[in-house]
């Protein structure tokens, strides 16, 4: 059996591939066990730093109209910061999605939703959330998942943008997958157990009564036993509530004694701007849904409505803007893009539909500055891909291959569509990449060259050379004049040509091999 400190070989191979690997054994922080440490505390640190920003913009963006309710949240975590085992570069950001929800990315990044603000009661329920979560940070928890090879399962999170009359699934791409990767992730029982202990002392460390930690579990419970809170595709996802969590949090209560802060009026007093603004961001998540089912009408209605709640929110004129397009009025869509960037420009959101607007307008150069600044925010599919073929057009090949590479990695209609264009620019130059080529031989000791067109384009005059091996050393014997197959091949076809040569046996045949050097792509 291998103990904590034992080395897995897969781990350790997935790792290294990331780049992550320095692995020994090192003591928890928090649980002060000894446990395998692969992932470093300055590369920990980095990957926080790295993905918060990128990780914010998929999730909504920051809430920003309230700078005072920014600087509070950050207030407490502050105190709890100031009695963690761990002294990390903490930061902690409220961002703008009504699904109550809050997360901790390695490095000691936290962010809280809006959504999660309006159900909780006091500051010492606050206190309890910001401390479990700051437990998953500071016991690596998420830099275990990551040793774990959790993060290598390929899993992304959709931002679903409408533009014209396309919904675009705009997957993110690059290392922003990372980071929604990173809050995704379900936390194991133990990871959990040691969240909601180590959480509660922290609590009672800076002041507050850990009493709240209880009964906003019980709470939790109650609101999961009927599926239908809005939490369930929030924070209980990840963090799933029971009975035994309860049970536990009692015990813990019981060592550490009740006692501390509850503060319930400053609380809402601090909450008392974002709650007078509630029934606005509900008609908007109203329209949203009216949308999605093409009401136009009753979306309109709701999102006006949202308006005259909160009219300094940039979210209700982006979706104004996105129904101007769905109406086929670019125009005007531009225009209400233009006021959502003017109130809130670190967005992506709005960049990104103006440059998709601009780019189906035929004003490709217009488009061009706010797919970078969308890009530069959060890098996705549809950005790149638009990029690229911005770049393709003006004899930027180099350029845009890199845009096209980017945006293919997604498992998206649009990434599909970037690999096609990658491929037809790549492909005549690399065909190995996209084409397999082997020797074959027939029972009179012919030899054959066949090839599989394995990309989604057809092929004709596939250049190729012969060459033989000495099977013992490896040594290039002899390398014939390029040879050309000029019959076409289809995508996924296999084709296959005879190179005038003949062994005397199959053993002899494998001193052949094909090497591809170019190929044209059919019109």
């Amino acid at each position: 059996m291998l103990n904590h400190c034992s080395i897995r070989s897969l781990i350790l191979s997935l790792l290294l591939a990331m780049g992550l690997a320095t692995p020994g054994c090192g003591t928890n922080p928090v649980t002060k066990k000894r446990e395998l440490q692969i992932v470093s505390e300055s590369q920990e640190i980095a990957i926080g730093q790295k993905n918060y920003a990128p990780t914010r913009q998929a999730q909504g963006g920051d809430y920003t109209l309230d700078a005072e309710l920014t600087a509070y949240v950050q207030s407490v975590g502050n105190k709890l910061a100031a009695v963690s085992d761990r002294k990390l570069p903490y930061e902690f950001s409220i961002i703008n999605d009504s699904t109550p929800n809050a997360w901790a990315m390695p490095g000691g990044k936290i962010a809280f939703n809006r959504g999660l603000l309006y159900e909780l009661n006091s500051e010492a329920e606050l206190a309890a959330v910001m401390g479990h979560e700051m437990v998953h940070a500071a016991a690596r928890h998420g830099a275990k998942d990551m040793e774990r090879g959790l993060l290598l399962q390929g899993a992304m999170i959709a931002v679903g943008i409408g533009a014209q009359d396309t919904d675009y699934a705009n997957l993110i791409v690059g290392g922003a997958q990372v980071g929604a990767q990173l809050v995704s992730s379900k936390y194991g029982r133990d990871a959990e157990s040691e969240a909601d202990f180590y959480g509660m002392q922290y609590m009672k460390k800076a002041g507050y009564d850990p009493t709240a930690a209880v009964s906003l579990q019980e709470t939790f419970v109650r609101l999961s036993a009927d599926r239908k809170s809005n939490f369930i595709d929030g924070l209980f996802a990840s963090h799933p509530p029971s009975p035994q969590r309860v049970a536990a949090n009692k015990s813990t209560l019981n060592q550490l004694g009740a006692g501390g802060d509850l503060a319930k009026d400053s609380y809402a007093q601090k909450v008392s701007k974002l709650k007078s603004t509630q029934a606005a961001y509900k008609a908007y998540d109203d329209a949203v849904k009216a949308l999605a089912n093409k009401d136009l009408e009753k979306a309109k209605n709701l999102v006006n409505q949202a308006i005259a709640g909160e009219p300094r929110e940039a979210k209700f004129q982006e979706l104004l803007a996105d129904m101007a397009l769905m109406q086929k009025k670019p125009e005007a869509a531009l225009a209400l893009y233009a006021k959502a960037i003017a109130m809130q420009p670190d967005y992506f959101k709005p960049h990104m539909q103006s440059g998709i607007a601009l780019f189906n307008m035929g004003k490709k150069a217009e488009a061009e500055p706010y797919l970078k600044r969308a890009n530069a925010l959060l890098p996705t599919a549809p950005g790149h891909s638009l990029l690229g073929q911005i770049a393709e057009e003006r004899g930027e090949t180099a350029l845009a291959m890199q845009h096209y590479q980017v945006a293919a990695d997604s498992n998206s209609a649009i990434g599909k569509q970037a690999g096609t264009r990658l491929a037809r620019l790549d492909l005549p130059h690399n065909p190995a990449k996209y084409l397999q080529a082997r020797v074959e031989v027939d029972r009179a000791g012919s030899l054959y060259a066949v090839l599989q067109n394995n990309s989604a384009l057809n092929v004709q005059k596939v250049q190729f050379k012969v060459i033989k091996y000495e099977l013992k050393t490896g040594r290039v014997i002899s390398r014939s004049a390029p040879l050309t197959m000029r019959t076409g091949l289809a995508s996924g076809a296999k084709g296959q040509m005879a190179l005038g040569l003949k062994v005397a046996s199959l053993q002899e045949a494998q001193a052949y091999k094909i090497l591809l050097e170019a190929a044209e792509i059919q019109p």
